[in-house]
């Protein structure tokens, strides 16, 4: 059985809560769908991956979210949720020139 919305939302606030020595949390927005994926940055989580080019794994197992997202689609998500995206590398170094304007009552988010 799949798990709900409910049960991921959980999971990831929780590994929020008691990883608390790890500085980011990541929710794949291909398992969890870009919509999910824009809620769970509301329980713990700092990062939505990137746009990713082409996700084969979760689709053979029978997936049906889309296999990448522009750059623009996951700003609009990130704003959306109140959020600052903030494109990074491997380390979580802020890309020079990358870095948004903030909006008021912004938190910074870094995505890649």
């Amino acid at each position: 059985k799949r798990a709900s919305a409910f049960e991921q939302l959980r999971n990831l606030a929780v590994s929020r809560i008691y990883l608390d020595n790890i500085d980011h949390l990541t929710a794949y927005w291909v398992s969890l769908g870009l919509p999910l994926a824009q809620v769970s940055l509301s329980y713990g989580v700092d990062d939505l991956h990137g746009t990713i080019l082409e996700e084969k794994i979760f689709h053979m197992a029978g997936a049906t979210t889309p296999q990448q997202q522009t750059v623009a689609a996951l700003e609009h998500a990130i704003r959306e949720a109140g959020r600052v995206p903030v494109q990074r590398d491997s380390y979580y170094r802020h890309l020079n020139g990358a870095k948004r304007s903030r909006r008021p009552n912004e938190r910074e988010l870094v995505c890649a």
